[in-house]
């Protein structure tokens, strides 16, 4: 073997450019010296360059569905090794994927003790999405649910709520209103380079919020060593039958992105997006519409410093969005009101590889989140518009606060033992007219896990949390123990326990809302929720040939849930129709899901399906479970399948979306002749389905057109008279908008 290599030696410096079959630039391809920690990926142009001691090396050429390629090569202390051009052979082996959620470093998939998914930068861009629900919605156990009033989405995953799944940008948690995930839907699609998230608890290393899961979305990085990246990307779509060019009516996606790097080390970056969505009229006439308009500006700029050890940068996020209620047109008048919120994310993060046992790595972030409510007069004629102040919470303004501080220590002992300790301090404030006071709350916590593998086949993750609150009683210890059994050479086995827990939000404690249609009441004495969480899942690696490869995996889940906050009136019998936020459900979810994924040559497909059951809050109450046959749990189907086709030498990607949702049932309490009566409600099921496609036009220029919601889906059927919101209603649910088009354009330039 060719290998020299001396801690002292002054390093050298090779460079070169990788090249597809058909003679196009070969970007974000793996570079690395075999057997050492020097590493790098190719740029927007295929080029590399990297920076290791003197000495005699193999230069190792890896990416998914190409052959690895080995390169012998000298590197001469203080010159520069030029490479010749290096031509990718095409198969269908794949690399390990690699994640980093919940791990103490960047690792494979296969060897992660957590059952994560991943959703790649190539399938968002196959997705052709204008927003974050764009790329989840297809995903199994994944609904959605949307407050029409105020213009918002929120998320359920694997049967629980929004309010129990933690939304992570680079691993710093976003800020949210209360228990409805808005953050979600705000941020920039055009900056993701993937999304990973774990099914179940993960409170030892995320804290509160974290009972159902975590989605980790992760940002682009500028990968390149030295150069200069410009790019920018158009689409338009209908949304239904309605379309004007590029604003007013439809879908109108923008974007303008920059990004430098030097062979110093030094790097930075910006992009702008506006994401503008006219809204839809559906059955309404006149000025007002079933789905609102949202008009979205995001910002966002980061500068850094990388070097073989030491990786540390500095980020903002900006975002503006307005969302639009039309009012009724009254001779020649109406009143208007606008949803206003502005989002400031600052975020400094470092990871520093102190030596081969040690790393070091931390974030500090500061996220200044406000919300206004604007009330308007327009007189038509005029067009002139003035402030009603008549109408109670019309001007409402509302802001928020957060402050978090992340730092962790990774130390590898050995193959066989890794421990991992960090510390996390979080302050939240608020302010509004809905919020009694000016609260506010701080949260110490303490969390350390260990890796341990006795045998080759096993590896055991122990951990626990213990956390301070300054206002409400945090359990004082959240426990965790992740296993993996490597069975067999192809069978995985990973079982989990773990305890999660969700701290009552600012919102729940303190809100303080009251007008015609509304009287809701926080309680200061609200206690966390907490969960007790079991996981198992079989994965079996069937083939994994060169031309094949195939892998299919069996898992299950159930969540037993204490102290669930929610809302409960005729708590005070002098006032029965006050609302009060209290600790009053029990709630538990079960399920379990079937995935399979194909790979052959340039195809891939995916085949899952799931099946999940939520709990009946009404079984076992005498009052009212009168009926022996009556559920514990209410079930609800799903299935999805992704295709992608690769057509190398024109540069064609195809991609077909598909998922059906099931009926979901739901028992709910109704008075029929004055006395209170158990009914089964549902919400019909339903099928959705998008098709894509897209060439690149030479070097810089990709286009893509296709179609979105092939089935015509609109409004599903739905016998359920309350879904518990404020804003929700019984009756048939508004979905989408109907079949829509899009055409789109991407530019990409680089030097």
């Amino acid at each position: 073997m060719m290998f020299v290599l001396s801690a002292f030696s002054q390093q050298g410096t090779i460079q070169g450019k990788v090249i597809t079959s058909d003679e196009q630039p070969a970007q974000a391809i793996s570079i690395s010296l075999k057997d050492t920690r020097y590493f790098t990926t190719t740029d927007e142009t295929g080029k590399f360059l990297l920076k290791a001691p003197a000495g005699s090396y193999f230069l190792l050429v890896q990416s998914v569905g190409i052959d690895d390629i080995k390169v012998p090569l000298v590197i001469t202390e203080g010159a520069k090794t030029e490479i010749a051009t290096i031509r990718l052979r095409q198969n269908s082996k794949q690399l390990p994927e690699i994640i980093v959620t919940g791990q103490y470093e960047a690792q494979s998939l296969k060897n992660s003790v957590y059952k994560v998914r991943t959703i790649s930068r190539e399938i968002i861009e196959m997705r052709n999405a204008t927003d974050v629900q764009g790329v989840l919605n297809n995903e199994l156990g994944v609904r959605f649910s949307t407050d029409y009033a105020l213009g918002e989405t929120d998320i359920n995953i694997m049967g629980m709520s929004g309010q129990n799944v933690k939304i992570l940008l680079d691993g710093v948690p976003l800020v949210d209103r209360g228990e409805t995930r808005q953050s979600l839907s705000q941020v920039d699609i055009n900056a993701i380079e993937r999304i990973e998230f774990v099914e179940g608890p993960m409170s030892v290393m995320y804290g509160t919020d974290a009972l159902a899961g975590v989605i980790n979305i992760i940002t682009k990085r500028n990968k390149s060593n030295n150069g200069l990246s410009i790019g920018a990307r158009i689409q338009e779509e209908t949304a239904g039958k309605e379309y004007n060019a590029f604003s007013n009516k439809g879908v109108h996606n923008q974007n303008v992105n920059v990004n430098w790097s030097h062979r110093s080390g030094l790097f930075a970056g910006g992009s702008v997006t506006r994401n503008n969505f006219g809204g839809w009229q559906g059955r309404k006439t006149g000025r007002q519409k079933e789905w609102n308009p949202k008009d979205q500006t995001f910002g966002s700029a980061t500068v850094g410093f990388r070097t073989q050890r030491l990786n540390a940068w500095y980020r903002l996020d900006y975002l503006n969005e307005n969302i639009n209620t039309p009012g009724i047109a009254y001779d020649n008048k109406a009143t208007d009101q606008e949803f206003i919120t502005s989002r400031y994310t600052h975020m400094v993060q470092a990871d520093w590889r102190v030596n081969d046992k040690l790393t070091v790595n931390g974030s500090v972030s500061y996220q200044d989140y406000e919300r206004r409510t604007r009330t308007t007069d327009i007189d038509l004629t005029t067009g002139r518009k003035t402030l009603n102040i008549n109408v109670n919470g019309g001007q409402d303004v509302s802001t928020f606060q957060t402050s978090f501080v992340r730092a962790n220590a990774i130390y590898k002992a050995s193959e066989q033992f890794t421990f991992h300790s960090g510390v996390e301090i979080r302050s939240d404030q608020t302010q509004g007219q809905r919020i009694k006071g000016n609260p506010s709350i701080n949260d110490y916590a303490l969390f350390v896990s260990a890796e341990i593998k006795p045998y080759r086949f096993v590896a055991i993750r122990p951990g626990a949390r213990f956390s301070i609150n300054s206002v409400y009683d945090a359990p004082p210890v959240i426990p965790s123990l992740n296993t993996k059994f490597a069975l067999a050479k192809d069978w995985d086995l990973r079982l989990s326990y773990a305890r999660g827990f969700r701290a009552p939000a600012l919102r729940e404690l303190y809100f303080d809302f009251h007008d015609a249609n509304h009287s809701i009441n926080g309680n200061p004495n609200l206690e966390a929720e907490y969960s007790n969480s079991f996981t198992g899942s079989l994965v079996w690696h069937a083939y994994n040939k060169d031309r094949l490869q195939f892998t299919s995996s069996v898992s299950g889940f159930y969540n037993d849930f204490n102290n669930r906050i929610d809302i409960a009136g005729n708590i005070d019998p002098s006032n029965p129709n006050e609302y009060y936020y209290i600790n009053i459900n029990k709630y538990r979810t079960t399920g379990g899901t079937w995935e399979n994924r194909f790979v052959w040559k340039e195809l891939q497909a995916t085949l899952g399906f799931s099946y999940i059951g939520r709990y009946n809050d009404y079984y076992g109450d005498a009052s009212y479970d009168t009926d022996k046959s009556l559920d514990k749990f209410a079930w609800s189907p799903e299935v999805n399948s992704n295709i992608t086709y690769r057509l190398t030498k024109p540069g064609v990607r195809l991609g077909l979306f598909y998922k059906y949702t099931g009926t979901l049932p739901q028992y709910q309490l109704v008075t029929i002749d004055n006395r209170q009566a158990l009914v089964l409600g549902k919400v019909k099921g339903f099928h959705s389905a998008d098709f894509t496609a897209s060439k690149t036009l030479g070097k810089y220029i990709t286009v893509s057109t296709g179609v979105k919601n092939i089935f015509n889906v609109i409004r599903i059927t739905n016998s359920i008279q309350s879904t518990g919101g404020a804003h929700s209603v019984g009756g048939n649910q508004l979905k989408a908008y109907g079949t829509s088009y899009f055409a789109g354009l991407v530019f990409q330039l680089s030097k």
